[in-house]
């Protein structure tokens, strides 16, 4: 099951008023590119493109966390039975399925990195997963972003960019351009789209 475009535009919402920040149009611009990359390759829905990058971190609806908005968004959306918005939550932080992408505190109970890592190892990413990772990768809260200006950027700030991570987002990029036939940032207006 899946939200609407309204119920997701509303969930955002309701989760900004409980912790407030960029976040909130960092997800906005997320889901605009998706939707904007979906429709340009033609092989996945817009919709639910929009929706997927318009909740891939509502987990920070609970506060300041790093690692644990994963965790928070996963439960949060299957409690309300949205099992694939749950599994984005999880996904787009892991292009490699794997621990050593997070780039962050491991901010979580014992509890909560045993689900993140067993929902981890049994999931099976599809082109929604991967077209997330690449729209998180560009999306800034004012606007979309050079992709590697902005992993240099979470560089910066966090001190390290796992290789592997870095060459998995060239590679995405790579990817949906390559369906798309023209360029990522001519699809999801790069120079002109604000949120």
């Amino acid at each position: 099951m899946m939200p609407t475009r309204e119920e997701a535009e509303k969930l955002l919402k309701e989760a900004e008023l409980c912790n407030p920040g960029p976040w909130g149009n960092h997800s906005r611009v997320a889901a605009h590119c998706a939707e904007k990359i979906a429709a340009a390759c033609g092989c996945l829905d817009p919709d639910t493109a929009y929706i997927l990058g318009l909740l891939h971190d509502i987990g920070r609806k609970f506060g300041v966390r790093h690692l644990g908005h994963v965790s928070d968004g996963y439960s949060y959306m299957r409690s309300l039975g949205y099992d694939k918005a749950a599994q984005i939550c999880l996904t787009h932080s892991f292009n490699n399925q794997s621990l050593n992408d997070y780039i962050g505190k491991f901010d979580t109970t014992d509890d909560e990195l045993e689900m993140i890592t067993s929902a981890l190892a049994s999931v099976s990413m599809d082109d929604y997963d991967r077209l997330i990772q690449l729209c998180d990768a560009l999306a800034g809260s004012t606007g979309v972003l050079n992709i590697e200006e902005r992993m240099s950027d979470v560089r910066r700030r966090y001190g390290y960019y796992p290789k592997d991570k870095w060459d998995s987002n060239i590679r995405l990029k790579a990817y949906f351009e390559e369906q798309a036939g023209k360029s990522i940032y001519e699809i999801v207006e790069k120079d002109t789209y604000r949120p």
